[in-house]
């Protein structure tokens, strides 16, 4: 029987600090790896920026910060998946996406198709809402 281990890191990001939620994220991914042995940890929706990023998400040099720290996070965090939320520009589209980064480099996303606006969120003034499923194999199972 094949075992998967997972971890949950529900942790608080701080809205903005980009460099610092990947530094948090990178220090939680290892301890996961080598303190719990597991072979995947989750973080919360569009951990990079914190939530919600709101107008931060209108200036430019996010998208880089954001690009620079998934670089980051994939060359620190070899032997285990990490999937962790952060915005993600396609073309014109803005997106909240999940992201899979797995031996340096991000080898799936979803991008959040129920897109809250009521009360405190306003998520359809920034985000396109996606349409796709997202499969991907974790030690050799469809997840």
């Amino acid at each position: 029987m094949l075992n998967l281990r997972l971890s949950l890191a529900q942790l608080d990001f701080l809205v903005g600090d980009v460099a610092g939620n990947a530094e948090r994220v990178i220090q939680a991914a290892c301890h996961a790896r080598d303190e719990q042995q597991a072979d995947a940890v989750v973080f919360p929706e569009l951990t990079l920026t914190g939530y919600p990023p709101e107008d931060l998400l209108l200036r430019p040099e996010l998208m880089r910060r954001v690009e620079d720290a998934l670089v980051q996070i994939g060359a620190a965090t070899a032997g285990i998946d990490v999937i962790l939320g952060y915005p993600r520009r396609q073309g014109e589209q803005l997106f909240n996406a999940a992201g899979v980064i797995r031996d340096g480099g991000v080898v799936a996303e979803y991008y959040k198709q129920s897109l809250p606006n009521y009360s405190v969120f306003d998520e359809k003034r920034y985000f396109e809402p996606g349409s796709d499923a997202c499969l991907f194999n974790l030690k050799g199972v469809p997840q």
